[in-house]
């Protein structure tokens, strides 16, 4: 064998064996982008969901969006309120009609999936009321995939 060949088939081991290493290191990374990606639409599917639910007029759809546990978190105006049913009845007493829950829109700063079952979220949400006056506001969300489903575990809306 000449010298030639032997330097040829080192440089191909060599490379062979560095393509295989970044084959390895990187698939995790690759895998990772795409459970964000897909995370990360799931969790704007379930905002879309409220949205359609709330503008509708359904407060028991728009709540599937939230944890069902009395753990659930809500801090708004009044301060921390626990509990699925409590902020299901606290939404009932402050918008108890079509004209007052008006017309529902999020808009979404920032998702940041912290991990494989943890997600934060930063935007704001507009309600357009023609005949009470617009309101408007922030939000943060700390999202938790449950079972399978993002779920809000905590909502801060002000």
């Amino acid at each position: 064998m000449t010298i030639e060949k032997i330097a040829f088939s080192i440089k191909s081991s060599a490379f062979g064996c560095a393509f295989l290493l970044f084959g390895i290191v990187a698939f995790p990374f690759f895998a990772s982008a795409q459970s964000v990606q897909r995370d990360t639409a799931a969790i704007r599917r379930v905002l879309r969901e409220q949205e359609a639910a709330w503008n509708r007029g359904d407060l028991s759809a728009f709540m599937q969006g939230y944890w069902q546990s009395e753990n659930l978190e809500f801090i708004g105006k009044n301060g921390l309120k626990k509990g699925w049913q409590q902020t299901l009845d606290n939404y009932k007493t402050s918008y108890p009609d079509a004209a007052t829950m008006g017309k529902l829109d999020f808009t979404v700063f920032s998702i940041e999936v912290l991990g494989k079952i943890a997600a934060y979220i930063v935007g704001k949400w507009h309600l357009t009321r023609p005949d009470k006056g617009d309101l408007h506001g922030a939000f943060t969300l700390l999202w938790k995939k449950i079972n399978g489903k993002w779920l809000i575990v905590s909502d801060h809306s002000s």
